[in-house]
Protein backbone atom coordinates (compact mmCIF):
# COMPACT_ATOMS: atom_id res chain seq x y z
CA UNK A 1 0.00 0.00 0.00
CA UNK A 2 0.65 3.61 -0.62
CA UNK A 3 -0.15 6.29 1.16
CA UNK A 4 -0.05 9.84 -0.16
CA UNK A 5 -0.92 12.92 1.52
CA UNK A 6 -1.08 16.28 -0.82
CA UNK A 7 -0.35 20.03 0.97
CA UNK A 8 -0.57 24.09 -0.20
CA UNK A 9 -3.66 24.21 -1.70
CA UNK A 10 -5.58 27.83 -1.10
CA UNK A 11 -7.16 30.34 -2.15
CA UNK A 12 -5.34 32.76 -4.29
CA UNK A 13 -6.29 35.42 -6.81
CA UNK A 14 -6.06 34.92 -10.41
CA UNK A 15 -2.04 35.82 -11.46
CA UNK A 16 -0.88 34.29 -8.19
CA UNK A 17 0.71 31.04 -7.80
CA UNK A 18 0.66 28.23 -5.53
CA UNK A 19 2.81 25.34 -4.56
CA UNK A 20 1.43 21.38 -4.04
CA UNK A 21 3.02 18.93 -2.72
CA UNK A 22 2.02 15.15 -2.27
CA UNK A 23 4.49 13.09 0.70
CA UNK A 24 4.35 9.45 -0.78
CA UNK A 25 4.93 6.79 2.21
CA UNK A 26 4.11 3.16 2.51
CA UNK A 27 5.93 0.41 0.19
CA UNK A 28 8.65 1.35 -2.01
CA UNK A 29 8.34 3.87 -4.91
CA UNK A 30 10.65 2.36 -7.26
CA UNK A 31 10.21 2.41 -10.67
CA UNK A 32 6.78 4.64 -10.21
CA UNK A 33 5.61 7.48 -11.83
CA UNK A 34 3.62 10.26 -10.38
CA UNK A 35 0.96 12.12 -11.63
CA UNK A 36 -1.13 15.24 -10.98
CA UNK A 37 -5.21 15.38 -11.52
CA UNK A 38 -8.21 17.84 -11.07
CA UNK A 39 -11.77 17.56 -10.98
CA UNK A 40 -14.44 19.89 -10.65
CA UNK A 41 -18.19 19.23 -9.51
CA UNK A 42 -19.90 17.27 -12.12
CA UNK A 43 -16.67 16.61 -14.11
CA UNK A 44 -14.76 13.85 -14.87
CA UNK A 45 -10.90 13.45 -12.98
CA UNK A 46 -8.96 15.32 -15.71
CA UNK A 47 -5.38 15.04 -16.23
CA UNK A 48 -2.92 18.07 -15.12
CA UNK A 49 0.77 16.54 -15.27
CA UNK A 50 2.83 13.57 -14.39
CA UNK A 51 6.24 12.47 -13.88
CA UNK A 52 8.42 9.57 -14.78
CA UNK A 53 9.75 7.64 -12.40
CA UNK A 54 13.48 9.18 -11.91
CA UNK A 55 11.87 12.63 -13.36
CA UNK A 56 13.55 12.03 -17.14
CA UNK A 57 10.38 12.77 -18.69
CA UNK A 58 7.19 15.09 -18.07
CA UNK A 59 3.99 15.46 -19.09
CA UNK A 60 1.53 18.32 -18.92
CA UNK A 61 -2.04 19.23 -20.21
CA UNK A 62 -2.56 21.80 -23.05
CA UNK A 63 -4.65 23.88 -20.18
CA UNK A 64 -1.78 24.08 -18.05
CA UNK A 65 1.63 23.94 -20.39
CA UNK A 66 4.15 26.51 -19.42
CA UNK A 67 2.21 27.84 -15.96
CA UNK A 68 2.67 24.79 -13.98
CA UNK A 69 5.89 22.81 -13.43
CA UNK A 70 5.79 19.31 -12.08
CA UNK A 71 9.14 18.13 -9.86
CA UNK A 72 9.98 15.16 -7.74
CA UNK A 73 12.85 14.81 -5.00
CA UNK A 74 16.11 12.57 -5.09
CA UNK A 75 14.98 10.32 -2.61
CA UNK A 76 11.54 10.07 -5.23
CA UNK A 77 9.33 9.96 -2.65
CA UNK A 78 7.74 13.42 -2.78
CA UNK A 79 6.37 15.35 -6.08
CA UNK A 80 5.43 19.04 -6.45
CA UNK A 81 2.99 21.26 -8.67
CA UNK A 82 4.32 24.77 -9.13
CA UNK A 83 1.43 26.48 -10.52
CA UNK A 84 2.04 29.86 -11.65
CA UNK A 85 -0.18 32.55 -13.65
CA UNK A 86 -3.24 31.13 -12.20
CA UNK A 87 -6.71 31.64 -13.62
CA UNK A 88 -10.50 31.07 -12.10
CA UNK A 89 -10.71 27.72 -14.65
CA UNK A 90 -7.93 26.17 -12.32
CA UNK A 91 -10.00 26.07 -9.44
CA UNK A 92 -10.47 22.63 -8.62
CA UNK A 93 -9.75 19.68 -6.06
CA UNK A 94 -5.73 18.47 -6.93
CA UNK A 95 -4.99 15.00 -6.64
CA UNK A 96 -1.68 13.46 -6.24
CA UNK A 97 -1.44 9.52 -7.58
CA UNK A 98 1.07 6.93 -8.15
CA UNK A 99 1.18 4.90 -11.53
CA UNK A 100 2.96 0.90 -10.93
CA UNK A 101 4.92 2.23 -14.14
CA UNK A 102 8.43 3.96 -15.09
CA UNK A 103 6.67 5.97 -16.84
CA UNK A 104 3.38 8.64 -16.69
CA UNK A 105 0.08 8.54 -17.99
CA UNK A 106 -2.89 10.96 -19.09
CA UNK A 107 -5.47 8.74 -17.58
CA UNK A 108 -6.26 8.43 -13.92
CA UNK A 109 -7.02 4.91 -14.49
CA UNK A 110 -3.66 3.87 -15.21
CA UNK A 111 -2.67 4.85 -11.70
CA UNK A 112 -2.76 2.99 -8.93
CA UNK A 113 -2.68 4.72 -5.75
CA UNK A 114 -4.60 8.25 -4.96
CA UNK A 115 -4.54 10.75 -2.31
CA UNK A 116 -7.03 12.44 -0.84
CA UNK A 117 -6.99 15.78 -2.57
CA UNK A 118 -6.74 19.54 -1.87
CA UNK A 119 -8.24 22.58 -2.20
CA UNK A 120 -7.70 25.06 -4.95
CA UNK A 121 -9.42 28.09 -5.87
CA UNK A 122 -8.65 30.87 -7.69
CA UNK A 123 -10.79 34.38 -7.36
CA UNK A 124 -10.92 36.42 -10.01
Amino acid sequence: QVQLVESGGGLVQAGGSLRLSCAASGRTLSGSAMGWFRQTPGKEREFVAAISWGGVSTYYSDSVKGRFTISRDNAKTTVSLQMNSLKPEDTAVYYCAVRLSRWGSRLPDEYDYWGQGTQVTVSS
